[in-house]
């Protein structure tokens, strides 16, 4: 049963940051609901052990990526020869981005990274602290729903060296059909760019949309790998647990190499028997969640439609994460959400932070009496302003 969880004063970086004192904070993208009971009972029993030295990843945690991603996506070969572990998602990218670099013929040539727009704030970070060039593909509006320039993403590959791709897409929430992958993946394969799929929010998908696995729909074994992680599905991300799938023996080598140089491949025992109870005894929980989440946007839709009207909310497919257009307030939304979080007490993300402009990113995965807060104080204080 999903359990929410008041998590002011908990040393919670959501909640009890400096810059969420006293507000109401729908920003940074963790959930405030306590984890799954056959996860903290696996942690349990891992406390009760009373040691917590350096750990190696068992066989369990393997067949439990494996078989969690063959059941429920349809995702099959998983297995230890190609699942790489780390701490986390964003250290995997920047290693995969060191392990690639050494495979240009120059190295004194910055490698080249072709991403949608907006993107995850930490895909710029990444670029840019691996001394990377950014390629971006803004993605354009169309009916209300975003969809990728398809002329531009083929102008613009040539140039580049590797594609990061986001799937399901933070922060607009689209999720991606099989038939764009496969589009997508026909670019990539003609101009030889190197595929690298961030799939940590595979787990949320609103009714009427599927999450395709990118690997699903890949013929050559050397061109991708793909980042997974069950951190954000299961709120868990503490924990530091995530896994690299490389298919490609050669590349397998050079991205293991590069985590221990960025010694980002000690794991924490409590993380790896966190990952082995969620993917193999809480699914029926995370349905629950997703359902819950899927609520909180349909509430927050029709909320925008009748007491915010001036704003503009997209058909958000997955993640839980809504995209909302503030562009009618004639304010920079860096300074909407600043002036937000003081008047109101309520904190998004602004889209500046997402290399965009006029939107804010508003997360979802809180109690329906938090969201209704939050919104009211919205309404007021644009009413207000």
């Amino acid at each position: 049963m999903l359990e929410y969880v008041n998590r002011k004063d908990s040393d919670c970086y959501k909640w009890d940051s400096e810059c969420a004192e006293g507000c109401l904070p729908l920003w940074i993208a963790d959930m405030d609901f306590a984890a799954a009971k056959p996860i903290r009972e696996a942690m349990q029993r891992r406390l009760d052990h009373g040691v917590f030295g350096y750990s190696i990843v068992p066989q369990a945690n393997y067949d439990a990526v494996a078989n969690w991603f063959s059941r429920r996506h349809g995702w099959k070969g998983i297995n230890r020869d190609n699942l790489l572990y780390t701490t986390a998602v964003v250290p995997a990218v920047s290693a995969i981005f060191a392990a690639l670099q050494t495979r240009k013929r120059s190295g004194c040539e910055k490698l080249r990274i072709l991403t949608f727009t907006p993107a995850y704030n930490c895909f710029f970070s990444c670029i840019e602290n691996m001394g990377c060039e950014l390629v971006p593909s803004p993605l354009v509006l169309r009916d209300n729903r975003f969809e990728i320039d398809w002329e531009d993403v083929a102008e613009k590959a040539p140039r580049a060296d590797v594609f990061l791709l986001c799937n399901p897409h933070n922060p607009t929430g689209r999720v991606w059909s099989r038939e764009e992958l496969e589009r997508l993946a026909a670019i990539m394969r003609r101009e030889h760019l190197f595929v690298l799929s961030d799939e940590i929010h595979c787990e949320f998908a609103f009714p009427g949309h599927a999450y395709t696995p990118f690997a699903s729909i890949v013929i050559d074994d050397t061109d991708f790998c793909v980042c997974t992680s069950a951190s954000k599905a299961f709120n868990i991300a503490g924990l530091l647990c995530a896994n690299i799938y490389v298919p490609n023996k050669q590349l397998f080598e050079q991205i293991n190499h590069a985590l221990e140089i960025h010694e980002v491949n000690g794991l924490n025992p409590f993380g790896l028997v966190a990952q082995v109870a969620a993917y193999n005894e809480s699914e029926k929980w995370l349905d629950e969640l997703n359902e819950y989440v899927y609520g909180n946007f349909c509430y927050l839709r029709d909320f925008i439609r009748k007491e915010l009207p001036q704003l503009r909310i997209h058909e958000t497919e997955g993640t839980y994460l809504a995209w909302v257009d503030i562009a009618a307030l004639d304010m920079p939304a860096e300074q909407f959400c600043s002036r937000l979080a003081k008047e109101a007490h309520v904190l998004f993300n602004p889209s500046e932070m997402y290399g965009a402009e006029h939107y804010v990113r508003i997360n979802l995965a809180t109690s329906r009496e938090v969201l209704v807060e939050a919104l009211n104080r919205l309404k007021k204080f644009i009413a207000e302003s």
